[in-house]
């Protein structure tokens, strides 16, 4: 969006507010060169979006070629640190969640931030400072998440920017949100119809979930919120060495709860398992080699909710990740194993707000909070919703999340009204400095 489009549109709402409905389609510019990369980058153009939506993309900067594990760490540390609130709120629950998905969603958020809120952001979420560091940064992680895709893997997500389209958006985070995630601005009625605009972005989930997760929001939890920024994702992956089913079968697990409960499980050999600090890890290879489950099993008799220091999981992914033959193990050292794992089939979906706001986040939530580089009406978060599935079977995983943080505007617009002129009216024309009358008229006939 060009610099005087902004200007006018500041002078629309500052006059009264009025709706305004982008007239340019901005693509997020996509090349490559040595060295360098840029955001967003595919061969085919953006899909057109649904009647009734509009969708423009800000302009992916080119940012310089980084790795992307630092982020893959830190996607990590908070993907324990809300696992760990999670299960000391309900120690007996099945808990499922997606850090890739709820950093996304969060990461989002976390480009319009600024100041303390910022700053709470990128502790909570194990990240630099913002900057093009942070964008070159998640770029690459973005990029790192579509290679996983190979011959029996599939793995794809979606990030998008939904606002209300009275409201500004400012150009310049919708640049770093096209650098970082990819995503675009996708224009809905979100304070004048939040159950409409609720049922397309489910529609626009579920169609990235491939039909797993249907419904995420209402129009309850959109109420006075002008943004609200997606994140998608979708797995199916066959096991490099499946299961053989006619060797699944029942045995007993002991819950939670410490009671006892009959489960379906999968037997079989030729994995790899490593120890440490009491935990015993092993990794569950799918095919392609680029993607692997590693479950872990906590001390023996350790109850409630056994801490899983960031440390012992590197020493752990260290010890079973492929190394040369002769090479020195890191960390733990590995062993062949047989394994007894059972099938399960999970579904969660929760607000995350209690957990995040405990893990330091309160800020983001309250009238302090600072999201004014995303917009100069925006406020704080309202809510954050996360859902997720996953079903382990002899064949492979099939998983799929969602994350939906939603910003209020720091004040809501004046309800939008039709006026017609259908009866006789009159027309000033004004100096706006002065207020001189230059023409004064009553249209009695128009005709």
């Amino acid at each position: 969006m060009r610099r005087d489009q902004y200007s006018a549109m500041q002078r629309i709402l500052a006059a009264g507010r009025q709706s305004y409905m982008a007239t340019a389609l901005r693509i997020a510019a996509c090349a490559a060169a040595a060295g360098i990369l840029v955001a967003a980058c595919g061969s085919a153009a953006p899909a057109p979006p649904p009647p009734g939506l509009t969708v423009s993309y800000g302009t992916a900067a080119r940012v310089p070629s980084v790795s992307a594990a630092p982020y893959a760490a830190a996607d990590t540390a908070f993907g324990l640190d809300v696992l760990g609130a999670w299960c000391r709120q309900d120690s007996r629950a099945n808990i499922l969640l997606s850090p890739e998905s709820l950093a996304s969603g969060l990461g989002l958020a976390y480009l319009g931030a600024g100041g303390a809120t910022a700053a709470a952001m990128a502790r909570v979420l194990h990240l630099p400072a913002a900057g093009p560091a942070l964008e070159a940064g998640l770029h690459a992680r973005s990029a790192a998440l579509r290679g996983l895709d190979g011959p029996g893997v599939t793995v794809s997500g979606s990030d998008r920017v939904w606002a209300d389209p009275s409201l500004i958006t400012r150009p310049g985070y919708l640049d770093r949100a096209a650098t970082a995630y990819g995503a675009g601005l996708w224009r809905a009625p979100l304070l004048r119809d939040p159950a409409g605009s609720a049922a397309r972005i489910d529609a626009a989930i579920a169609a990235a979930t491939r039909g797993r997760i249907p419904h995420l929001l209402s129009g309850g939890d959109l109420r006075n919120t002008g943004w609200v920024l997606t994140d998608a994702l979708y797995l199916n992956a066959a096991w490099a060495s499946p299961f053989e089913a006619s060797q699944t079968s029942p045995g007993s697990f002991t819950t939670a709860a410490g009671s006892r409960a009959s489960a379906r499980f999968m037997h079989g050999a030729g994995f790899f398992a490593a120890s440490d600090d009491g935990w015993t890890a092993v990794s569950l290879p799918y095919r392609g080699g680029k993607l692997a489950m590693t479950a872990l099993l906590p001390p023996a008799g350790s109850g409630g909710c056994p801490a899983l220091p960031v440390a012992t999981l590197h020493r752990l992914t260290a010890a079973l990740a492929p190394f040369p033959p002769g090479h020195a193990e890191p960390g733990a050292a590995r062993a062949s194993a047989s394994v007894a794992l059972p099938k399960v089939s999970l579904r969660t979906s929760a607000s995350m707000r209690p957990l995040l706001t405990r893990l330091g986040l309160g800020i983001a939530f309250g009238h302090s909070a600072d999201f004014t580089a995303l917009s100069p009406e925006a406020a704080s978060l309202g809510v954050v919703i996360h859902a997720a599935t996953l079903a382990v079977t002899e064949k492979g995983t099939v998983a799929s999340a969602a994350t939906a943080v939603g910003i209020q505007p720091s004040a809501l617009p004046l309800p939008m009204r039709q006026v017609v002129f259908d009866r006789p009216y009159l027309m000033l024309v004004t100096g706006t400095a002065t207020g001189e009358p230059l023409f004064l008229a009553r249209v009695a006939d128009p005709g």
